[in-house]
């Protein structure tokens, strides 16, 4: 079992993270989990979120009222959904922002 964790800036101003962790065994993505984070008013929110829980891959869009729209990938594999999370986060992160800040009222 091989485990792979680490949090990555996506900008300069360190307001806005990517969190990555995901499980291999014997070169198989077996459990992972992705999310988007930005830093607003002092505070973490976790905005966008891709994982294997529930027994099946989805995307989780978190929002401030604590409220959750999911996405499942029932024909896809776990890491084909990873890489699918990826690229969208890296993409898509200052849309997703502007989404939430705008949900949350600012």
């Amino acid at each position: 079992m091989s485990l792979r964790e680490f949090v990555a800036y996506l900008d300069e101003s360190s307001e806005n993270r990517y969190r990555h962790r995901h499980v291999r065994e014997r070169g198989t993505i077996v459990e992972f989990r992705i999310q988007y984070e930005a830093l607003i008013a002092g505070r973490w929110h976790p905005v966008v979120r891709y994982d294997s829980a529930h027994g099946q891959p989805h995307r989780d869009a978190l929002h401030p009222d604590g409220t959750q729209t999911k996405e499942w990938f029932s024909s896809f594999s776990n890491a084909e959904v990873l890489t699918l999370g990826q690229r969208d986060i890296m993409t898509n992160w200052q849309q997703y922002r502007a989404v939430y800040e705008k949900e949350m009222g600012r």
